[in-house]
């Protein structure tokens, strides 16, 4: 008799558990979880607040959390403690070599002077040519890895000509402070900092070898799961990016406090930028395909990838609806 009450016990046990979880579960898929950095329209969307106006209507918070690269994001959207979020053009290349389960939903327009590759202003380096065998600080798996790639391409030098040294963002600002590396690529609005707090000199920006794309990405399973908040998503980073284009003033005022930086550098950031969000395009799949196939040329990747497997595509009754 205690064996069948002991194992109904259990069975109940059980059921409440599951129970338990099923209610943990609803309530995660209630939260759109957004990682940003400290650039981009996602700044933007986070101050005016009109996600969360318009999806408090499909019964979805939003909780945001910021990362201090692309590569640290995706590694966030990687373990599942976000669901959505933006990076250049290069760390959704790495994140897809390590089998990250991921999915890119839009794009920015091109931006190439948001990157670039600085000197020290007293630096004797005048050209790209000149970096080779010195010591060259940046973000491994970050938008301006491609960026180096493609000017020591462009100035007749290979990728192993120099010595890479691979830092955050706070941390290479520091060692570039220091002296101890020859030269920083690094992308808005700490470029811009630098620009103005260090007076660094630009060695070389994106324009004519490097788009710059920000891409927003998404988890696979929550794309799949959620397609009408990914939808609005976009919508709104979409409607924010066109308002910015036409406000940089406005825009600086509001962002400036949230970076933390003063107005001048701010606005150069924020004139820098690309807007419009807008959905994959063959194009863009196509060069973003390039990016892949030269870090796997180089061995930075493990194995060839296919860009056009991993990018979602809104179902027809989502994409369709107003």
């Amino acid at each position: 008799m205690r064996t069948v009450i002991l194992r109904r016990g259990l069975v109940a046990l059980f059921a409440a558990a599951v129970s338990f979880g099923a209610i943990v579960q609803a309530q995660a898929a209630e939260t759109l979880r957004i990682g940003y950095q400290k650039y981009g329209t996602l700044v933007l969307l986070k101050a005016k607040g009109t996600l969360e106006k318009r999806l408090a209507a499909q019964g979805v918070n939003v909780q945001w959390t910021e990362f201090p690269g692309g590569p640290q994001l995706l590694e966030g959207l990687n373990v599942g403690s976000i669901d959505f979020g933006v990076t250049g053009e290069t760390p959704p290349v790495f994140a897809q070599a390590a089998g990250a389960d991921l999915l890119y939903v839009a794009y920015e327009p091109p931006a190439p002077t948001s990157e670039a590759i600085l000197v020290p202003k007293d630096s004797p380096i005048k050209s790209v040519a000149e970096l080779k065998g010195k010591k060259i600080v940046l973000n491994k798996g970050s938008n301006v890895h491609y960026l180096l790639v493609r000017a020591l391409e462009d100035a007749g030098l290979k990728y192993t000509d120099v010595q890479t040294v691979f830092l955050p963002p706070a941390d290479a600002r520091a060692a570039f402070e220091r002296g101890s590396v020859d030269a920083w690529v690094i992308w808005d609005p700490y470029q811009a900092a630098a620009e103005k707090q260090l007076q660094a000199r630009t060695l070389r920006d994106g324009t004519g070898i490097a788009d710059n794309h920000q891409f927003y990405l998404a988890t696979k399973p929550y794309a799949e799961q959620h397609p009408q908040v990914i939808k609005a998503l976009v919508e709104e980073v979409r409607a924010v990016g066109e308002w910015s284009k036409a406000n940089p003033q406005e825009v600086t005022e509001q962002v400036a406090p949230l970076l933390g930086l003063p107005a001048d550098i701010t606005l150069t950031s924020v004139k820098r930028q690309g807007y419009g969000a807008l959905f994959l395009t063959p194009e863009v799949v196509a060069a973003q395909q390039k990016i892949a196939d030269s870090f796997y040329q180089l061995k930075l990747i493990p194995k060839p990838l296919s860009i056009k497997d991993v990018i979602w595509t809104p179902p027809a009754a989502v994409a369709n609806a107003p």
